[in-house]
């Protein structure tokens, strides 16, 4: 028998239709092909913001005549905006519907990336980098948040799979683009293409994404309310380890992120766009991954044992690429580098969705306030880990290698020892106990 979490005895975990979490499920059902691509749309705004300006690093640091440590802010500065601003439009988006948050902030997203594209020095670039994060945020946060209004159970950690196909692809093509832009143009052509992608991204959330939270399901309270209800959801046990879990998993990742640029251009000596041929190769991996977690595990195996299976073959690539990188092998080529990092970022495809999936399922009455603690906290501790990689300079990857395997060590001691997969699990969060008042 399934308990209050929708999780039976084995671990799997039941569902509910998609049409009894919102009112005229049945339209939902209908449309669900087009929210697929509207919210796989702004899943993939993180990745194309980011991925896009990679190739680009190296020729930023010597256009705006800055170390690479201060460049490689203009990519921390993004994630952090991306952390903060979640904080605030999640909590917005319980309070007043996911459609009007978010489409301001997709408007001052548009506004601060064509801003970057005419930055005369990399002080104004990394504060309009941050304020394209803020921004971006919006669709980010409001993108799980609408999956929680919709699905429930093995259908909402199948969307999150489903949703890891489409913005998957971003990172994939994201950096082919940005090295065909980089033939043609600079650096700041990057941030014009960007800014086209924000432009039709807004009018396609303007005509085809419709509201999803119910006046009824919204929180009439303010931010007094607001933060006792992420109090509540950070003191639940349960919750807060898949948060820390998801989060230092992806400070792994983004330590591959910020660091790729540089390990595999200046200390391999590989061009752009073998780089970007690379990265897009990872990105496939992490892609195909997800879609066997979706389409395969889903309800043949719990969501728990993929999700350590998948953080436990993260921390062996991780311990891989350390001894390689530090010379315990010798001199090794980039081959095996690449294999490293490949096995890394496809294991990355049964930690993400999974965290995702198991944290929100806690907390049906305020998934737009635990979407933005599971997002803050991912780009947060990405944020931390991006400085961290280039620590020793650009002539070794092994700072890249101890970010990645302590994260990865982290996030499965936090998985062990805060969720207990091998313990029942209690049921959903309720508006009681996250401290939060009734709702309208």
């Amino acid at each position: 028998m399934p308990d209050r979490g929708g999780q039976d005895t084995q671990g799997h975990i039941s569902t509910r239709a998609a049409a009894e979490a919102v009112p005229g499920g049945v339209a939902v059902r209908r449309t669900g092909l087009l929210v697929t691509l509207v919210l796989g749309g702004l899943s993939a705004l993180p990745p194309l913001s980011m991925d896009m300006y990679l190739p680009a690093l190296p020729e930023v640091t010597e256009a705006l005549r800055s170390p690479a440590a201060t460049v490689q802010l203009t990519l921390t500065a993004c994630l952090a905006g991306m952390a903060l601003g979640q904080l605030v439009v999640g909590p917005m988006s319980d309070k007043w519907g996911r459609r009007r948050p978010l489409l301001i902030g997709m408007v001052v997203y548009v506004v601060a990336t064509a801003v970057c594209a005419f930055a005369p020095d990399v002080q104004l670039l990394v504060a309009f980098r941050l304020l394209q994060g803020l921004a971006g945020a919006a669709g980010i946060v409001i993108a799980r948040a609408v999956v929680r209004d919709l699905y429930d159970g093995m259908e909402m950690a199948r969307f999150f799979s489903t949703l890891m196909l489409i913005s998957g692809v971003a990172p994939v093509v994201a950096p082919l683009i940005g090295g065909q832009v980089l033939r043609l143009t600079d650096w700041r052509g990057v941030f014009a293409v960007l800014t086209v992608i924000g432009v039709l991204l807004t009018a396609v959330v303007w005509k085809w994404l419709h509201e999803t939270l119910p006046v009824d399901r919204r929180h009439s309270g303010g931010v007094g309310e607001a933060l006792r209800t992420m109090g509540g959801l950070l003191g639940d046990r349960v919750f807060t380890g898949y948060l820390l879990a998801g989060g230092l998993a992806f400070a792994a990742l983004f330590a591959y992120i910020s660091a790729s640029p540089y390990v595999v251009q200046e200390i391999y000596g590989a061009s752009p766009q073998t780089f970007s041929l690379l990265f897009g190769l990872n990105s496939v991996g992490l892609v195909a991954v997800g879609q066997i977690n979706g389409k395969l595990l889903i309800g043949r195996v719990s969501l728990d044992k993929a999700l350590g299976f998948g953080l436990v073959v993260i921390v062996l690539a991780a311990t891989a690429l350390l001894l390689m990188t530090s010379g315990v092998f010798g001199h090794v080529g980039l081959a095996p580098i690449a294999a490293g990092l490949f096995v890394l970022m496809s294991a990355m495809g049964l930690a993400m969705p999974n965290t995702n999936a198991q944290a929100l399922m806690r907390t049906p009455n305020a998934a737009g306030s635990a979407s933005a603690l599971l997002g803050t906290s991912s780009f947060l501790i990405g944020a931390i880990a991006s400085p961290l990689v280039g620590i020793a300079g650009e002539a070794t990857a092994v700072p890249m290698a101890v970010v990645q395997l302590a994260s990865a060590v982290a996030a499965l001691l936090c998985f062990l020892l805060l969720c207990r997969p091998w313990q029942r699990k209690t049921g959903p969060l309720t508006s009681a106990s996250l401290g939060g008042a009734p709702q309208k």
